[in-house]
């Protein structure tokens, strides 16, 4: 037989799923490492999903998705960061934000050219890079800086091929949030060279400590940069499979050309519920997030007094503690947890070389799982 696509087979499987296999076979294990909220998505957004139903909206959107949705993002944006994008050309509904990253790195890329990617980063950035035929360039962020982007460092990396910087803050899986000096040393950058910037922004309300800064809004940024959001996280609706691209109208204008050809469009129910998630009263998105910093407070402080050290997450709802004092790399820490106390953190390799030395939790879980895991880590630190 002849060889399969080399990009794809080169590609090694997710880090994160081993150990959710290797969970899901034993009993009583205590999961830090779904990146998804624990709550169900509200009610008045799935009755809105249930009306949809019931009144045969089931068929195909167009491409860009509902006009109304569209008109909602974009007023939103305007609402909360003082964006100003277009919904008729500059704003595309996606199946969730990972289609969205897809579509923007597809669009943006020719064979070859590179994207800069400071890491640890979220574990699809480098695959989408090399599935659109890019070449991702990894640049690392120091713990002890709070995980910033340092524009030196990046600019250290760009050669004649870079196209573009692909960012994402609040970042998955350090909680950092990239203070606004750094992103606007990053437009300079893009300015400079000439390149594009690709800021992924789901967890834009998972924010604690200081506003979220919106790229795009930046003196310079918005000709050249791709806003990628989406529902998920705020809004408890992974399964529903809903984010959107904002863009300029030509990147923009392309998004839509390769999504009419590959996905058509988001789900017509999904896009209803979001609909009504948009449009009604903010007040379940404020409690949640009120919630995910309660257990922040509470699982960071904990994790310092059983003695790891780990950085202050300014958003999403990750911890990302430094496990060096254990004497263990980080995969065979998060393995050695996961057999002799039940508990399932991620390793920070998975994430990038910056990564090692440290485990990514997730505080998307209930409070008393949160302090009953914290015993059972003390317990095994206790063990070595």
């Amino acid at each position: 037989m002849k060889e399969l696509n080399g990009v794809i087979a080169a590609c090694p499987p997710s880090g994160i799923r081993r150990f959710f296999d290797i969970a899901a076979e034993m009993d009583d294990v205590i999961s830090l490492g779904v990146g998804e909220p624990d709550f169900v998505t509200p009610w008045r957004v799935r009755e809105a999903g249930i009306y949809a139903l019931e009144n045969g909206f089931t068929t195909y959107t167009s491409n860009a998705g509902l006009l109304q949705l569209r008109e909602l993002i974009c007023a939103d944006l305007a609402s909360r960061y003082g964006a100003d994008y277009v919904p008729d050309g500059e704003c595309l509904i996606t199946t969730g934000v990972s289609e969205g990253l897809d579509l923007a790195l597809r669009v943006l890329l020719n064979p070859g050219d590179e994207v800069i990617v400071p890491e640890p980063c979220y574990v699809a950035y480098e695959p989408c890079v090399a599935f659109a035929g890019g070449v991702p360039v990894r640049v690392p962020t120091r713990w002890e800086d709070g995980f910033a982007v340092d524009a030196e460092v990046v600019a250290a990396a760009i050669t004649p091929r870079t196209k573009a910087i692909l960012i994402g803050s609040p970042a998955n899986p350090t909680g950092a949030v990239q203070p606004r000096a750094a992103l606007e040393a990053l437009v300079r950058l893009a300015e400079q060279h000439d390149l594009y910037l690709v800021s992924d922004e789901i967890y834009d309300r998972l924010t604690y400590s200081g506003g979220h800064t919106c790229l795009g809004t930046l003196p310079g940024a918005r000709e050249r940069t791709v806003l990628l959001g989406g529902f998920s996280k705020a809004h408890a609706m992974t399964g529903w499979r809903v984010g959107w691209i904002c863009a300029p109208r030509p990147v923009a204008e392309l998004c839509v050309r390769v999504h009419q050809y590959t996905m058509l469009c988001a789900p017509h129910v999904s896009q209803l519920a979001a609909v009504e998630a948009l449009s009604g009263p903010d007040d379940a998105v404020q409690s949640m997030v009120a919630d995910y910093d309660r257990r922040r407070r509470v699982f960071v402080k904990g994790l310092r007094e059983i003695g790891l050290d780990c950085p202050e997450p300014g958003g999403a709802f990750y911890a990302f503690p430094s496990i060096r004092r254990s004497g263990l790399d980080s995969e065979t820490f998060a393995e050695q947890l996961l057999r002799t106390e039940r508990v399932a953190v991620v390793p920070g390799s998975v994430f990038g070389p910056s990564g090692e030395g440290h485990v990514r939790c997730s505080y998307a879980t209930a409070l008393p799982l949160l302090e009953e895991a914290l015993v059972r880590i003390d317990r095994f630190l206790g063990s070595l």
